[in-house]
């Protein structure tokens, strides 16, 4: 039975270093020397005061700046601990209720339109985290920043199209809007 227990506690140790100590420490280094903004968070803003990740939403309510889509997490939204759907079906009537509040929250916001409400302004993310928004969210939304930052509509626009990203390599997924990017960059002064 000795013969057998030595080896087992023997490759038990090796193992164990090898895969807990060794591979993690070789994975975040590579990852600090190779994509050190992706490692520490993709954090937007200065290294003394960042503003948030370009990854996680945020809440924003003020007229002044683009919504993004709602958060499901708990207890508060956008609890990157707490990443999840709400789990309510399409006939769950706390979904529809929360779907008729956010659009009503919208219309009241800007009872100048008369548009459909992009889905995305008004259902989660199956994460509960998403950072973007279409680009026809943030079309939806145009004349109500304009309105409240006094610019034209078509300057917003403008910028609403600079921050638009693309499908990744072309094919992969729909074209986005990232929510944070475009609110600094509406808070950056005019040059």
């Amino acid at each position: 039975m000795q013969t057998t227990i030595k080896p087992a506690l023997i490759l038990l140790l090796c193992l164990t270093a090898l895969t807990g100590v060794v591979y993690p420490l070789l994975v975040t280094l590579s990852a600090q020397l190779f994509f050190p903004a992706q490692a520490n968070g993709s954090f937007l803003g200065s290294n003394e005061q960042p503003l948030g990740s370009e990854l996680i939403g945020q809440t924003f309510t003020r007229p002044e700046y683009f919504w993004g889509r709602p958060s499901a997490t708990s207890p508060t939204a956008y609890n990157g601990g707490a990443s999840s759907g709400s789990n309510q079906g399409p006939v769950n009537p706390a979904l529809i209720d929360a779907v008729q509040a956010r659009v009503k929250a919208l219309r009241d916001a800007d009872p100048s339109h008369s548009e459909a409400v992009p889905v995305d302004l008004v259902t989660a993310s199956a994460s509960g985290l998403d950072p973007h928004i279409s680009p026809a969210a943030a079309a939806y939304q145009v004349s109500r920043v304009a309105k409240a930052r006094q610019m034209s509509p078509d300057s917003v626009t403008e910028l609403v199209e600079r921050y638009t990203q693309g499908r990744q390599w072309g094919i992969l997924g729909e074209p986005r809007v990232n929510v944070l990017k475009l609110n600094l960059a509406l808070d950056r002064p005019v040059k």
